[in-house]
């Protein structure tokens, strides 16, 4: 009886590099910042209707915004992520601007629900902006009325994405 044995196949070399540091990951320093940044995303929540109690309902137990890594955070000068969440009237601003332009760089900004993205059902009222990016510029939009947790949590995988190819793309946000 013949003994038949399976070869190892068309196995490439080892790599000199794995030979003297093995275990060691090469990475380029914009990629790794933006891996800890998206990991790593302080938000300034800004709740000024309906919309906040879903913003609120994602930190809860059940949805659990921790996970990704997503702190709420009262002070702009330490937070990278201001989530808008309801009707932006004329009023309110000059103090979103305000704190937008506290952030430190790089900054991104989250429009949860219709009347944060496009007015919402008060698009014709005198005193309602049309969209919070007539203010300030908008990264992501999150719709709905009011849009539920897990829509949030979307829109946060997609602002992490967004982070990563920034930094593809050759650095941080513009």
């Amino acid at each position: 009886m013949v003994e038949i044995s399976v070869g190892s196949g068309n196995v490439p070399a080892p790599s000199l590099f794995d030979k003297a540091m093995p275990g060691v990951v090469t990475a380029r320093a914009e990629e790794l910042f933006a891996m800890a940044r998206k990991s790593s995303l302080w938000a300034l929540t800004f709740g000024l209707a309906c919309c906040a109690i879903e913003m609120m309902s994602t930190y809860m137990a059940h949805h659990d915004f921790d996970r990704f890594g997503v702190v709420t955070w009262p002070s702009p000068r330490q937070s990278d992520v201001m989530i808008v969440a309801g009707t932006v009237v004329k009023k309110m601003g000059e103090p979103i601007r305000l704190l937008y332009e506290q952030m430190p760089e790089p900054k991104w900004v989250i429009a949860m629900g219709s009347c944060a993205t496009n007015g919402g059902p008060y698009y014709r009222s005198y005193s309602v902006v049309m969209g919070v990016d007539h203010i300030i510029p908008v990264d992501v939009y999150v719709p709905g009325c009011p849009p539920r947790p897990e829509a949030l949590m979307q829109g946060i995988l997609k602002l992490q994405e967004k982070i990563m190819r920034d930094s593809r793309q050759g650095g941080a946000k513009a």
